[in-house]
């Protein structure tokens, strides 16, 4: 049995005891945190911090967090500001994830807003350029005339409250993946805006590319954009610049936007 599902069980068995007695245990609280740090997190605070008065002051103790994050590997960016809640900064950090929604086309155009549908209008296929990404088997495909798809990214229901935006910064890092055919020149567009909660600009990143080579992946962090920021617009699509009826114009797929509160170097 491994030292963390063994710290685990013990800690769930003194649980029970604890409360069937409705006393706290006679355990140095510093040893007590140190057989936290070996619990899983979301029990430390769903279940650990119940038990006592004395096992909630250790869950919630800002050194106790402070420290996971130090074993775990999670360094607050350096554009960032130190964290006045370690917890929150943990689980940001635990939970990082891409906040877009079918970025890969595997389910129609659910999730997206069709901004414009030039041309033969948006459609779905397969990579004519493999992609670094196997798993990635499906891509979104745009017409002669300007197509351009969108999300709105609602960071307060994503979980990243306002005084945390605020008061952390923490990066903000767009990827895409966009590849044009090798018969036809295309036209790449994508721009992503900073909103504050009357989803008004708070600064934004573009990009115009035309181009008639293989795939590629844009990337963009930003840093240090001051606070209010609320929400993320995604934006992007092109066209081909032949005017061929079908699908000739740029491709893109595995589209992410990313809350970054920790270091990835």
């Amino acid at each position: 049995m491994g030292q963390s599902q063994s710290a685990y069980m013990n800690v769930e068995n003194q649980s029970k005891t604890a409360v069937s007695n409705h006393r706290a245990f006679d355990i140095p609280l510093d040893i007590l945190e140190e057989i936290f740090l070996n619990v899983p997190p979301h029990q430390v605070v769903r279940a650990c911090r119940l038990v006592c008065h004395e096992w909630k002051e250790v869950a919630d103790r800002d050194s106790f967090w402070r420290e996971r994050c130090r074993r775990e590997g999670y360094h607050f960016c350096h554009a960032s500001k130190v964290p006045t809640n370690w917890k929150h900064f943990y689980f940001a950090c635990k939970n990082r994830r891409n906040l877009l929604r079918n970025p890969r086309g595997e389910d129609e155009f659910n999730g997206w807003t069709i901004v414009e549908n030039g041309g033969d209008h948006w459609k779905i296929e397969a990579p004519m350029v493999s992609h670094p990404n196997e798993g990635v088997q499906k891509n979104f495909v745009t017409s002669f005339g300007m197509c351009l798809k969108s999300q709105l990214i609602d960071l307060k229901e994503e979980g990243y409250n306002s005084s945390f935006m605020d008061e952390i910064q923490p990066h903000i890092r767009i990827s895409d993946w966009y590849a044009p055919r090798g018969d036809c020149g295309s036209e790449y567009r994508i721009t992503v805006e900073l909103l504050n909660d009357k989803k008004a600009f708070r600064g934004s990143c573009g990009v115009l590319i035309f181009l008639n080579l293989f795939i590629f992946q844009m990337t963009h962090v930003f840093k240090g954009y001051g606070p209010g920021v609320r929400y993320i617009k995604f934006t992007h699509g092109g066209k081909d610049t032949q005017f061929w009826a079908g699908w000739y114009g740029i491709r893109v797929t595995e589209s992410c936007v990313e809350i970054c509160p920790a270091d990835d170097s």
